[in-house]
């Protein structure tokens, strides 16, 4: 099959959250498949310098906006057997960052229609375009509009991916009408109108062929008010055509074995011995008091309200009294930096709040510690938990999304179980599961085989991209 996988960034080029490698590993997985998988992305400013210079141009185009032309130019590049596209136009993506901006809606937009209008036109025609969150949802209406329904691209099918429900790309309601010239007949409330403004989310919903997320437990959640963000709905009327496919984990790219920055390297075999080492080294790094035997925490995490970082302040005192070293590392809101930032000034020996993300901290954080803290709120899929299992550090999360379906909880009664987990949304209740998986890490025995266990789970994409497969293939039948 050919595939082409549409994404607002990817891994090396872009990235700001879990998108960017699912961007790369998925179309990894499905090239060792068999399948000719190409990746397109915006051609942003921010790619670093030693990307942007091998970057290839292809040819440039003029693309239609209704009665506007805009300038298109392709660029590809060749990464680990991977082939990139990359859409330019510097009136739109010469900026600093990749999103935020307060013509986000006319910037991706016109990024929709350019793949159409452009690879998907001249350079390469798939069986399956994979279109990924609201970015670029349009493109699944676009594919299915007159303009395009009687051309070589109207017969292709579309996918669509939620990765996370809640960011939905809202804009004025004449955006679309105003920029692709298509008629008011999709501004209704089975189509793209949403509290009387435009969803670009909504369109991938209403006119994939398939929509997919991130995980079982996630498709299953966003059906409800709670999870649904105002589209349980829509979400609904489409359950004909939707499923959960949990992402994968690039074992390439996380391996503790060859991971370079680490302080010690170390297999399933070693792990707990060479953690104990690793957690000495980050300890000292961090100021915080050199004992290996005090149990460390790690979050490698957003600052935001969704991840439960309230659940944590809550009871991060009673955690150091234990005692128990608390490590963060991360950006967000900054009630959230300024809280970590005090604790940490008032107990330097056993807190550490790194507001900042650097990839090299993050692995040493995972290499480093003994268990690893996840209490979102809501978690469609989740990448810590699988690198923290990865590196032998035993996640403790809050049973949801795909928290729930990565993670089996911890079984006393017969020593099964990769983790420990939490239903409710309650900080005391996490505390408790805390200090259960403490009461494990104090039996050395039953530890040493649970972060086996953790380290020999098969997270890897293989299995999901078989998924993939099987629902591409069903749609070309």
């Amino acid at each position: 099959m050919k595939i082409l996988f549409v994404a607002s960034e990817a891994v090396p080029f872009a990235k700001t959250g879990g998108l960017a490698d699912v961007a790369y590993s998925l179309p990894k997985a499905l090239t060792k498949a068999g399948h000719d998988v190409r990746i397109v992305m915006p051609k942003y400013k921010g790619i670093k310098t030693e990307y942007a210079d091998e970057l290839e141009f292809i040819k440039s185009y003029d693309v239609q906006m209704n009665w506007r032309h805009q300038y298109a130019g392709v660029f590809m590049q060749e990464y680990n057997g991977l082939t990139y596209y990359f859409i330019d136009n510097e009136y739109y993506f010469k900026r600093d960052g990749f999103y935020g901006y307060y013509d986000d809606g006319e910037r991706f937009a016109f990024y929709s229609k350019a793949v159409l209008d452009t690879v998907c036109a001249d350079i390469f025609v798939p069986d399956i375009i994979h279109v990924n969150d609201w970015h670029t949802a349009p493109i699944a209406l676009l594919v299915k509009d007159p303009m395009y329904k009687d051309t070589e691209i109207g017969g292709v099918k579309t996918v669509f991916t939620i990765h996370n429900l809640k960011y939905q790309g809202i804009f004025p309601i004449n955006l679309l009408s105003d920029f692709y010239g298509i008629d008011d007949s999709y501004l209704t409330y089975e189509g793209l109108e949403f509290n009387g403004n435009l969803n670009f989310m909504k369109a991938g919903l209403v006119y994939a062929d398939a929509v997919t997320t991130v995980s079982k437990t996630y498709a299953n959640e966003i059906r409800y008010p709670y999870y649904g963000e105002q589209l349980e709905n829509t979400i609904g009327a489409i359950n004909h055509k939707m499923s959960g496919i949990i992402n994968g984990l690039d074992y390439g790219q996380y391996n503790p074995s060859e991971d370079k920055v680490i302080f010690e390297q170390y297999d399933m075999e070693n792990a707990v011995e060479m953690k104990r080492k690793n957690k000495m080294m980050l300890q000292r790094l961090l100021r915080l008091k050199c004992d290996p035997d005090i149990p460390m925490i790690g979050m490698v995490t957003r600052l935001v309200e969704q991840k439960g970082i309230d659940l944590l302040l809550h009871v991060v005192e009673e955690l150091m009294q234990i005692p128990m070293q608390v490590v963060v590392l991360g950006t967000g809101d900054k009630k959230y930096e300024d809280a970590l930032k005090s604790i940490d000034s008032y107990h330097p020996e056993m807190m550490s709040a790194n507001i900042y993300f650097d990839n090299t901290m993050a692995s040493r954080i995972y290499a480093s510690a003994d268990l690893f803290l996840m209490p979102s709120l809501v978690e469609p899929c989740g990448i810590g938990q699988m690198i923290a299992m990865r590196y032998g550090a035993i996640p403790v999360v809050r049973q949801t999304g795909g928290l729930m379906d990565t993670i089996d909880p911890f079984n006393k009664y017969d020593d099964t179980g990769s983790g420990f987990g939490f239903l409710n949304a309650n900080a005391h209740e996490m505390l408790f599961t805390i200090k259960e998986a403490l009461s494990v890490y104090e039996d050395k025995p039953k530890w040493k085989a649970m972060v086996k266990r953790a380290m020999s789970k098969d997270l890897s994409w293989d299995v999901s991209a078989d998924k993939y497969i099987e629902l591409y293939e069903t749609l070309l039948k």
